[in-house]
């Protein structure tokens, strides 16, 4: 199973922004389109990093579409997600031409890549806009706060770590951690936001924040399954690398993912109440 990529830009105000767009061989029927963002806790990363992972959401069957938002120190919050936000709203608007017709819209991406793919889902709640039919969250960056036990297990924390200067570049300023948008865990309104995906690793830094939001979201009556994986030691890796570690692991994430998008994009896009 194969899955091709060209090189493309999104149109965003004026401004080009680079983009990579994957395509499956076999499409499903509609096909899901992924807006997907790349790992790099913030301040690192590009369309590169992330290419196996948009590949096999390929091979799972959706258009993805990875797009290189910009970076902290130079873009902190919210640049990224705004940006982000705009993308979202064009790929909506032209998801017939970049999918077909009835295409499904859904959101992805890695540790800080999918924080801003958790808060776009809560910002298209919020205005009502575009309708999201899922999410696919692998190790989001949800907690500025570095407490979890599998934080303090990697000896990562309040500094001198990439997720702590990643957050704390991302971040700015102190009072931005409150915010829903940029620290999603802490929100104390989840419901209403599209189906997720969340996988994580069993020795991944982020793995305790992963979960404990995969369990806010159930308690705020959203439909979330979660799945941790096993079996490598890729605590420092990205996604990536750790599949490269892992081959077998590139099965399991493709029958996640195909299951997920065909589910979420056969069923009706079912509004939760927040």
């Amino acid at each position: 199973m194969t899955a091709s990529w060209t090189e493309d830009r999104l149109e965003i105000e004026g401004t080009a922004l680079p983009a990579r767009i994957y395509r499956p061989a076999t499409p499903l029927r509609p096909t899901p389109l992924v807006l997907h963002l790349h790992g790099g806790c913030f301040t690192d990363g590009d369309l590169d990093c992330s290419a196996k992972v948009c590949q096999i959401m390929a091979q799972a069957g959706a258009v993805v579409v990875s797009i290189d938002y910009p970076l902290a120190p130079e873009h902190p919050f919210p640049a990224a997600l705004n940006v982000s936000f705009k993308a979202l709203g064009r790929l909506y608007a032209e998801r017939a031409t970049w999918a077909g017709r009835g295409a499904r819209l859904f959101v992805a991406g890695e540790e800080a890549g999918a924080n801003l793919a958790t808060a776009l889902s809560l910002m298209a709640r919020d205005q009502q806009a575009p309708p999201l039919a899922g999410q696919i969250l692998l190790s989001p960056m949800v907690d500025p706060n570095l407490c979890s036990g599998s934080i303090h297990a990697a000896s990562a924390g309040a500094s001198g770590c990439k997720w702590a200067d990643g957050w704390h570049r991302y971040l700015g300023s102190a009072d931005r951690a409150a915010h829903p948008y940029a620290a999603p865990l802490g929100s104390r309104r989840l419901g209403g936001v599209a189906p997720a995906l969340i996988v994580t690793t069993d020795d991944c830094p982020i793995r305790d924040e992963s979960l404990a939001y995969g369990k806010r979201l159930r308690e705020g009556g959203v439909t979330v399954e979660c799945h941790m994986l096993e079996g490598t030691n890729c605590s420092n890796q990205s996604m990536d690398e750790a599949i490269e570690a892992a081959p077998l692991w590139e099965a399991v994430l493709r029958d996640l993912f195909s299951t997920f998008l065909a589910e979420n994009s056969a069923a009706p896009v079912r509004t939760v109440r927040a």
